[in-house]
């Protein structure tokens, strides 16, 4: 089991862990993922490893509660223990000095989207860090970006804070003004990072995106993260998850990413009503 060194909330429904995983955190790279698992009977859960301390032997993660488990996880204070935690998966990402790059965090994409701007700077890039939310209230890890970037632009839906417009809009503009860029990462949600591939495509500017499609072993046995990309089947756990964002089917990506949300919705809706019935039963018993 590992130990919870520190959990806080840093957006709504959007928390940060540092969890104790000396191994981990010793070997891990920039785009590499974990695989948590809450409870014995809980599910397993891909989880991009967003900062690591090999001194302190802690890995840092950023959680959006929005199903069963992400949201029980996120129910975890300090002190307290996840089952298990197994990484680092997936292949680092491809960090050399392109020149000018972009790294974009769409939500909690931003989690990714630091530790690769923070080892392009060191590479020796002019790094660039566009970083959206739906409101301002959801722009996370402005001030982190801030240490690795040359610029930073938080961007917002509504227009509450930084640039009113989606990520995509903002690194438009700062083509049409011509600005020289060599090389984007973008991570977030799927029509985000198509649209940054659309965005991209006619300057033909290196485009690369983190897939997060559904997965279950993480080791590629099981095919259940099954990409397509150039025509060809990869599996993200193995082969990415970061791949050229030019030649990404995310039209097949959205669907598979569909499929269960029936049953995802059914579990939650019953890890709801659970929960409630225990808050009842607490109340009776204080009353």
């Amino acid at each position: 089991m590992n130990k919870i060194i520190e959990a806080r909330f840093i957006a709504p429904d959007i928390k940060l862990f540092r969890i104790e995983a000396p191994k981990i955190a010793e070997k891990r790279k920039p785009g590499q993922f974990v695989v948590v698992r809450v409870d014995e009977l809980g599910e397993r859960i891909p989880l991009t490893i967003a900062d690591s301390n090999a001194k302190e032997g802690s890995v840092t993660i950023i959680v959006q509660g929005v199903g069963k488990t992400t949201k029980h996880l996120n129910m975890l204070e300090a002190g307290d223990y996840i089952q298990d935690i197994v990484g680092p998966l997936g292949k680092p990402s491809e960090i050399e000095n392109y020149g000018v790059a972009v790294s974009i965090g769409g939500g909690v994409g931003t989690a990714i989207a630091y530790p690769t701007a923070k080892a392009l700077k060191e590479a020796g890039n002019y790094v660039i860090g566009i970083i959206g939310g739906r409101t301002k209230e959801f722009v996370i890890l402005e001030e982190e970006m801030k240490q690795f970037c040359d610029e930073l632009y938080p961007t917002t839906d509504d227009g509450s804070y930084g640039y009113h417009g989606f990520v995509t809009h903002k690194l438009q503009e700062l083509l049409d003004q011509g600005r020289k860029v060599d090389f984007v990462l973008a991570i977030g949600p799927i029509p985000m990072m198509k649209a940054v591939a659309d965005v991209t495509r006619p300057y033909g500017i290196k485009t690369v995106v983190s897939l997060n499609p559904i997965m279950v072993d993480a080791t590629g046995m099981c095919g259940g993260c099954r990409v397509t990309v150039d025509g060809k089947t990869f599996f993200a756990c193995v082969d990415g998850p970061e791949f050229d964002a030019h030649k990404v089917d995310f039209e097949n990506l959205t669907k598979r990413n569909r499929m269960y949300l029936p049953h995802e919705r059914q579990a939650l809706d019953e890890f709801i009503c659970k929960i409630e019935l225990i808050s009842k039963k607490l109340e009776k018993q204080d009353a």
